[in-house]
This record gives structure tokens, sequence and C-alpha cells, in this order.
């Protein structure tokens, strides 16, 4: 079965503009699933930890984190001292992992290496995305009707707020800048604000209120992001908040990654497909759209491993597993 599935992988075909053909390889080639086990429901978001080769897995609706040994290809330990989990972080410095846990709203804190609970954060509402910053040893959560939180990490504690309007989804750190780019789907709006203020320098309106996954193309200066009614990516110039781009995608994302490398943006989507695109001179050309798994949305893209990890949650036709996806290494620029 592994087999015929990667081979109707490698025979999906996508168009491109001006009805060219893509690649005649499939830019990702399916390498593994590993069983997460007997999971329900949605699942969320993805870290990693580097050194010992570990990658978390944020089951939502299991009120469980999974561990996953990459190296055996399987679970070796789950958390269950958790509130419906969302948002992941794993900071080498500090080895701990960090777990922002909607159903309470706190943000509770793991030892990397043996998974005690090192403390708890206490946010509010909806705790959410989580970012790390391993220059300033800080985390980044979103949280409530308005805010990220700001968490020094040496001393585990909540060292200020981003004050917000709205409940925060994707956001992203340019620490290029030091502005960190802020979706806000109630108010139609991507909020910049400037990291060292705390303030925000300006309020990009979007006209549309579903703007939740979020990426950075440094290279061309781009804020990428991705509506989902209806289904577009768009880019937005980094300084100005013109719309630079604007084109089709899947329906329903929630996560998408640049692949620096090859100059490729993978955007994975709940209905049921992952779009990979050609974005070498900030054109955004998709080259492929994969079958994956509906309802599975979330995905992490490790370049130190040069792999894609989607996360893909139980199905009439599938147990909940981890799909490792494996660049295809012909088509590397």
């Amino acid at each position: 079965m592994m087999k015929s599935f990667v081979l109707s992988l490698a025979a999906v075909v996508t168009f491109v503009a001006g009805g060219s053909l893509a690649a005649a390889q499939t830019p990702l080639v399916l390498e593994a699933k590993i069983q997460l086990g007997d999971v329900r429901g949605r699942i969320d978001h993805l870290a990693i930890d580097l050194a010992r080769r570990r990658l978390f897995v944020a089951e939502l609706e299991n009120d469980t984190v999974a561990v996953v040994d990459l190296d055996a290809r399987k679970v070796v330990q789950v958390l269950s001292d958790v509130k419906g989990p969302q948002g992941l972080g794993y900071l080498p410095s500090t080895d701990a992992l960090y777990v922002a846990n909607g159903g309470d709203g706190s943000l509770r804190i793991f030892d990397g290496k043996d998974f005690r609970m090192l403390g708890q954060i206490v946010l509010g509402g909806d705790a959410d995305n989580v970012r790390v910053d391993p220059e300033t040893d800080r985390v980044f959560v979103s949280y409530a009707d308005g805010a990220l939180a700001i968490i020094d990490a040496t001393s585990r504690s909540k060292i200020d707020d981003i004050g917000l309007t709205a409940h925060p989804e994707s956001f992203q750190i340019d620490r290029r800048t030091n502005r960190i780019y802020i979706n806000n789907p109630k108010e139609q709006s991507i909020v910049v604000v400037d990291r060292v203020s705390g303030q925000p320098t300006a309020v990009w309106r979007t006209g549309n209120a579903t703007n939740f996954a979020m990426a950075l193309n440094e290279a061309a200066n781009h804020v990428l992001v991705v509506f989902r009614s209806p289904a577009k990516l768009v880019a937005f110039a980094m300084f100005s908040g013109a719309v630079a781009m604007n084109t089709d995608t899947c329906g329903d994302a929630d996560d998408m990654f640049v692949d620096a490398k090859r100059r490729r943006l993978y955007v994975s989507c709940g209905e049921g497909f992952l779009d990979v695109f050609d974005i070498e001179g900030g054109a955004y050309r998709r080259i492929a759209h994969l079958p994956t798994v509906t309802g599975a949305r979330t995905s992490l893209w490790v370049p130190e491993l040069d792999r894609l990890f989607f996360a893909a949650r139980t199905a009439p036709e599938e147990p909940a597993a981890i799909w490792v996806f494996r660049p295809e290494a012909a088509t590397a620029k």
C-alpha cells in the first residue's frame, strides 16, 4: 500500500500560470508514516528537539502531547498533563518544551529530557500559537481576546504583554527588523508590532476575516498569508503592506513554511491537500497539489533535517500518523 501511495503522489500533475506543465517529478516524496496510536479528533501544531531528534505533536482533542522518536519512527512517550494543547515550542538553551493549552489558558513547561512539568503560567482563555526566540531566550504565546504574552524562559515567568484588540492567530517574528507580524482575523487585519517597544506601528486592512496561516519570505521581503474563504495565498510587501501577489491555494490552511534552500513554499490544508509553490524571484507558482487527509491541516518544516512533517488525523482509511515528506533532491536549485 505504501508503494502504491507514493506512486500516486508522484502521478499528481498540476498546471502553472500559462498552462505549462510543472516539474515531471513531485517536489515532495512520502518517505514514511509514523503511527501515533489511538488519537481522536484534530491534531494541532508541532515542534522539534533537534539534538534528540524528537518531534512533539499537540493532540488537541485527545488532551495529549505525543513525543516521537524520529530515528526509531515511533511514539516513545505521551504527555497527558495538558488541556487542549494547541501551540508548541522547544527551546534548546533551557531544554524545555512549552505547551499552550487552549482548554485552560495556561502555558505548561516540561523538561526536555524526562518531561517533568517544570512550571505553569496562567495566561487566559485560548492559549494558542507559540514562537521561541533562541537569541533572547524569550517565548511568545498568543492568547485570550487580544494579547501576545512574552515569557522569560530563564525565570519561567511572564514579563510583559503585547496588547491587541482581538484574538491573534498565526504570528511571525522578523529578527532582522525586530518586527512581529500578527494575523487578526476578527478585525480583518494584519498588525505590525515593534518588538522593542511592544507597540503596534501599522495595521494592514485585509477585508477578509479568514487570515490564519502566515510565513515570511525573507528573500522577497514578503509577509505571506493564507485566507481560508476564498482560499487564497497573498503576499504583502513587508515594509508597506501593499499586496504584491494573490493566487489560489488549497482550502482550510493552518500552516505554511518557506523552504529557503529550494525557494519553495509548503501549505498544509484541512481540505485534504498539501500545496507546493515555487517562489523564486518573488513569483508564486503552484507546482504540486498533493492529496492528504481531510481535516488534517498542520505541519512543520525542519530545514536542519530537510524534512516536512505533516500531522494526519484519524480518518476512515488512515490511522493518525505523522507523514514524513522528503523534498525531491533532483529539483533542488
